[in-house]
Parts: C-alpha cells; structure tokens; sequence
C-alpha cells in the first residue's frame, strides 16, 4: 500500500479544444498535426505550473491562455462570428477550496478572457459581468486589449459565409485590418458548432480548478451565451468531487447543468469520475439531444473524459504519467 501511494501522481491536468464532427478524413495531415502541437503546448504550458509546485488555478489559466492564443480553436484568436460579423467572447474559471469562481460574456476586444474571468473572480466582488462592462472592468485591471480585428481569421469569416448563406441572411462586411495571409489559422477545422476549450487540474496540495472558453456558435443572434461562462453548466469546480470543463451545444450543458451534475454523482452517488462523466454525458445529454463531451480531475487526481461525438479535441498529463494527446474517438 505504500508503494501504491508513493506512486500516486502529486497533481494531474487534462484539457479540451472542442468536440464535434472530427472524423479521420476531416484533417488533412497538416491539421491534425497542428492541433495535436497545440494541444501539446498547452498541456505543457499547464504542466510547468504544477511541477513547479503552481496552484491548480495557474494552470488551467495558462493552458487556456495557449489555446485562446492559438488560432486553430475557437476561442480568443480563432473565435467563431456571430451573424453581425463580430467576435464575442466568454470565459470562466472555478477554483474548488472556496468555490470562488469568475465569469465574462460577450467581451470583443479583451485579448484573453480566460484571465478577464479570472480577475472578476479575485478583484470584483460579482461572479459574472458582460458586454462593455466587463470590459470596462478589463481596462481598469490593466488587461490586453486589441482591436477586434485581432480575432479574424480566414476559416472562421469562411464557416460564417456558408452559416449565412444556409439561412438566407446577408453577410456583413469583414473587420476592417483583417488578416487574410495567416497560415497558421488557414489549418483551422470547422468542428461545427461545439468548438471550445478548457483545461481542469488538480495541484500538489489537492485543490482543482477548472477554466473554459469559447467564441460561441457561428452565426449567433441576439446576445446569445452558451454553457461555458455560466457556473455548473459549462464550468465547475469542487474539491468536494472534482472540477469539470464542457465543450459542446451549450444550450443543452445549461438545461442539464452537466459540469455540477458530474460532480454530483461523484459527491452524493460516490460514482468513480469516469463512470460520473459517462453517465452525464453518454446517457442523459445524449438522451435530450445534445452533443459534446466533457474533461474532469478528481482531488485524488483520477482524470476522465467522455464524449457522445466523433471526435474531440484533447490532452491529459500527471504527474510521472506522459502526455496523453487525442483527436479520433478511438484515439486513447
């Protein structure tokens, strides 16, 4: 028993890029290598945090941070366009000692929200703020601000025209300063409308964190939200059960709550952490009509994921374990 626990791993993170419609003849080789790279370095990027002894919250910060950098996911840079041709953003980030937790919708010029949610949690004493308020909040915290042309990219303005076309509605006119020459986000795949991301960890003293952000669907309309800004739909924490990110159709995440309702069934049925993600996400969001998947670490440092789509987006590392990247349903 001592050597079991000796080589227990000290802390563990796992993170998702979106789930969706990701078969093995949708990437060409060069995409999936790109996203396998990005997935790479943004579990890298939370790992250093952990093995340096960082809190949970750190890292799921800088891991989403990497991949709301990263044009290929549908977050920050490569966010999707709602049907007025605009970016707008959410994020919210849960941390499981005191449940705090921290949350921004429809922000447009905020380089990363992820850290926006973050400073709403730790310097406002509100859980959600949106719209141009929240980024006046932003301002007042010193955060990165860009023009709303930072977030263009090619693929995302291309899966916009079709959404558009789809529904007989006109096309707006592309942001002014737009790059159309980026070749990194010329390798974006359209995964449809679930694409998110989020990383969930647990550190060395047992304390999760779980962060989550998204672009949204294309072509949304009328200030729509999905799940990943609102707390125990898209994104929740607790070191009572474990912390959880979704990525997904966020209207179905809300009706069921999913991101508390795993941890419920940790928490209250004692269900292990994979047969808690399995049962939310295979049996009862698949049960109403929804699509997605889920990531989640336990305080005692188990990790899952479960998905009801072909594909999804992810990666998980531990302590003493090695990188664990997956894209295919049947990768491991």
């Amino acid at each position: 028993m001592a050597d079991a626990a000796e080589a227990a791993p000290k802390w563990a993170l796992a993170i998702h890029g979106g789930a969706g419609v990701i078969d093995r003849n949708a990437l060409t080789p060069d995409q999936e290598k790109a996203y396998r790279d990005g997935l790479t370095r943004a579990a890298e990027a939370g790992a250093r945090v952990l093995r340096a002894g960082g809190t949970s919250l750190d890292a799921v910060e800088a891991a989403v941070v990497e991949l709301e950098n990263n044009p290929l996911f549908n977050a920050g840079r490569g966010a999707v366009f709602t049907a007025e041709g605009k970016n707008e953003l959410d994020a919210a980030v849960m941390e499981g000692r005191g449940l705090k937790a921290g949350a921004v919708a429809g922000v447009t010029r905020t380089r990363n929200p992820v850290s926006l949610a973050r400073q709403v949690m730790e310097h406002s004493p509100h859980v959600m703020l949106m719209g141009t308020g929240a980024e006046t909040f932003a301002r007042s915290r010193g955060l990165p601000e860009v023009d709303p042309a930072y977030f263009y990219t090619p693929q995302r303005w291309r899966a916009l025209e079709r959404e558009l076309a789809r529904q007989n509605l006109a096309v707006p006119a592309r942001p002014r300063g737009a790059d159309e020459d980026d070749r990194a986000a010329a390798l974006a795949h359209d995964e449809g409308k679930r694409g998110t991301v989020g990383a969930v960890a647990v550190d060395i003293r047992g304390d999760v964190a779980a962060a989550t952000s998204t672009g949204g669907t294309t072509a949304k309309r009328w200030g729509r939200v999905g799940d990943a800004p609102i707390i125990g739909a898209g994104t929740y924490a607790a070191n009572a059960s474990c912390a959880v990110s979704a990525t997904g159709t966020g209207e179905y995440f809300i009706r069921l709550t999913v991101a508390r309702e795993v941890c419920a069934l940790v928490e209250h049925k004692g269900m292990s952490l994979q047969a808690a993600a399995d049962e939310v996400v295979q049996k009862k969001l698949s049960k109403i009509g929804g699509d997605g998947g889920v990531i989640a670490v336990s305080p005692g440092r188990d990790i899952a994921w479960s998905f009801n789509t072909s594909g999804m987006y992810r990666a998980r590392i531990a302590d003493g374990q090695p990188l664990v990247v997956g894209v295919y349903k049947d990768d491991p």
